[in-house]
């Protein structure tokens, strides 16, 4: 019996432990009639005894970073920098998924108490920066698409969308919010040149490049698109806006021609604009006056915009479990790419923790937002069909941990998660 008590254990998930953790900080802490934040509770509770030695130093360790968040909270920066070196004995960036998410935290943390308190700032992540930049051209953001079903089953499931809404249609232009390497398209040429019924005539790419995106990058995809298209003897043609920001957008610079087909395709772009309001408003009536078919959105799944800041801070340390989770299961523990993915989503997290005001641009929100704020722009939610459904899943039955990836449904939209936390959202619309 002991045995088997102690497997249920051993197969606990980062988030799991997490919530174990959470729930003995909220019962221990002698603070905690002083609470505005609801911790998730995990059915363990208080007791660990079943824990192997590895799972309570990780249950542990999550204690110590929930106690400097309470601190830094109340803004009591010196108790919560002294356990922060509690966090920097056990956390690590290449231990347990709790220790390196931790890792993480503790660095944002710690960068938040420079900020309020006015000391030096120590710029930890400049070396993190420098991956993000470089992330649009090296090999890990390929292995990431490569070994987590996330990517691809919004990928090929919104493309699958994209097909049937123009199989009547002869001219198709294609406005890519973010295009990176522009590999998924290969898709979408080689099925609209297997068309016999009605041959397309054009298909015409704009790819919009921003900031660290720089014009040569976006010129070799597209030359690399192009010959994939010659191979298939399809019409294609390629162009690129380069922008510095958002906010400069304008109608004119997509050249839409009489009988296009046009197709917004926004991958983790939106949430970018959040902290924006205004430039989200601009974006979105020129994405309105395009004249679109369909609008399809890839964004992140998560309630990172409380303005509370532990609130945010508990919302964001479940969500990113969940993430290192993933990478544990579909990456091997010293992969130098996992590292650098972790590097990214350390970025993220740096952000969303340290900064505050215009600064934090990380204001992931849920697909409940997002319906509430399109429905302005009178945007109706498309659902998908079942051959699109059967794409996602077929993408998630090619990876080994299939068990754990989920797929569910909030309205009309598609949400992928990872052992029942959402991760991301996949949604379709037009303009009404």
């Amino acid at each position: 019996m002991m045995e088997l008590v102690a497997l249920k254990l051993v197969l606990l998930s980062t988030e799991e432990i997490l919530r174990v953790a959470g729930a003995r900080y909220v019962q221990l802490s002698t603070q905690m009639y002083n609470y505005n934040y609801h911790m998730p509770m995990h059915p363990f509770g208080l007791s660990i005894s079943g824990l192997s030695d590895y799972e309570k130093k990780d249950v542990e360790l999550a204690h110590y970073l929930l106690s400097v968040a309470e601190k830094v909270g109340y803004q009591q920066y010196d108790r919560a920098s002294r356990l922060l070196l509690r966090c920097d004995w056990i956390s690590s960036s290449r231990g347990s998924p709790l220790q390196r998410v931790v890792f993480q935290f503790a660095e944002a943390l710690r960068e938040r108490i420079q900020n309020e308190s006015g000391r030096v700032r120590v710029k930890g992540f400049e070396q993190n920066n420098a991956i993000i930049q470089d992330l649009g051209s090296n090999s890990t953001l390929l292995k990431f698409y490569q070994l987590l079903p996330f990517p691809q089953i919004a990928l090929f499931t919104g493309i699958q969308a994209i097909i049937e809404n123009v199989e009547l249609k002869r001219k198709v232009h294609l406005i890519d919010m973010e295009i990176r390497s522009g590999v998924h398209w290969s898709l979408l040429m080689q099925a609209l040149a297997e068309r016999r019924d009605f041959p397309i005539e054009l298909l015409r790419i704009t790819a919009i490049g921003l900031g660290s995106i720089g014009n040569e990058s976006i010129e070799k995809t597209g030359k690399r698109l192009a010959i994939f298209a010659e191979s298939f003897n399809l019409p294609f043609t390629f162009k690129s806006v380069l922008l510095s920001d958002l906010k400069d957008i304008k109608e004119e610079l997509f050249e839409i021609e009489d009988e296009e087909e046009v197709i917004i395709f926004a991958p983790l772009v939106l949430r970018t604009m959040i902290s924006r309001p205004n430039c989200m408003e601009n974006l979105m009536s020129v994405i309105r006056n395009l004249c679109p078919s369909i609008m399809v959105v890839f964004e992140v799944e998560a309630n990172h915009n409380s303005p509370s800041f532990v609130n945010r801070f508990i919302e964001a340390l479940f969500f990113y479990c969940a993430y290192f989770d993933s990478l544990e299961t579909c990456m091997k523990q010293y992969d130098e790419e996992r590292m650098r993915m972790e590097a990214l989503l350390g970025e993220h997290i740096r952000n969303l923790v340290a900064e505050e005001g215009r600064g934090r641009t990380n204001r992931n929100v849920t697909m409940d937002i997002w319906r509430a704020f399109f429905l302005r722009f009178k945007m109706v939610e498309i659902g998908f069909s079942e051959s699109s459904l059967r794409q996602a899943s077929l993408v998630v039955e090619r990876f080994s941990c299939t068990n754990y990836f989920t797929l569910d449904k909030n309205g009309k939209s598609l949400l992928v998660g990872w052992k029942g936390t959402p991760l991301h959202s996949l949604s379709v619309w037009k303009f009404n």
